[in-house]
């Protein structure tokens, strides 16, 4: 009788064991993930110093758009929180469709080799910011799935694990895009 008590202390013990352990791993995966996106983010707001010089030479009287940009960069470099990261990255990416759209007005700017270059750059880590979004909500939602599936909820509960946050385009970015001709 000790021996089937002992058998069965050692199974849920064992089953624990892994649950948890499949806990950590997948949270680092979403932690990992996250990071990816962070370097494309942050690859991308080295670039927009000299994005916002270049403009400045074509369009001073345009502060406030300028201004707006390099806030916006400014309020991602201080998140504190991924929740934050998201935040800050939806305001930037509004401030930059603003100082594109102002480019527009400015034919000597477009034509520049410079903020051409900058331009192409930037849409370059767009893209890449684009799969590093998708492969984070998809690791995020491979976690979240894992730790509300029963029995594993209970032991995620037990030691507190949370759900983790889906990145997700704000209000402006869900608008479809007009094209005028």
């Amino acid at each position: 009788m000790k021996w089937i008590v002992l058998i069965i202390l050692a199974v849920i013990l064992g089953g624990v064991m892994s649950v948890y352990n499949g806990l950590i791993t997948r949270r680092n995966r979403v932690k990992n993930s996250w990071s990816q996106i962070d370097v494309q983010l942050k690859r991308r707001f080295d670039l927009i110093p000299n994005l916002v010089e270049t403009v400045k030479g074509y369009a001073s009287h345009e502060k406030e758009t300028l201004e707006n940009v390099i806030k916006a960069r400014n309020t991602y470099v201080n998140a504190q929180t991924p929740e934050d990261a998201m935040n800050a990255n939806n305001q930037i990416a509004g401030a930059l469709n603003k100082l594109f759209a102002l480019a527009e007005s400015y034919p000597d700017l477009k034509a520049n080799q410079n903020f051409v270059h900058l331009q192409a750059e930037l849409a370059n880590v767009e893209d890449k910011i684009g799969y590093a979004r998708q492969f984070y909500n998809d690791t995020a939602m491979l976690y979240n799935n894992f730790k509300q599936i029963f029995p594993n909820s209970l032991i995620a509960n037990i030691f507190n694990f949370k759900d983790e946050p889906y990145f997700q385009a704000d209000e402006i970015e869900r608008h479809n895009v007009q094209v005028k001709f």
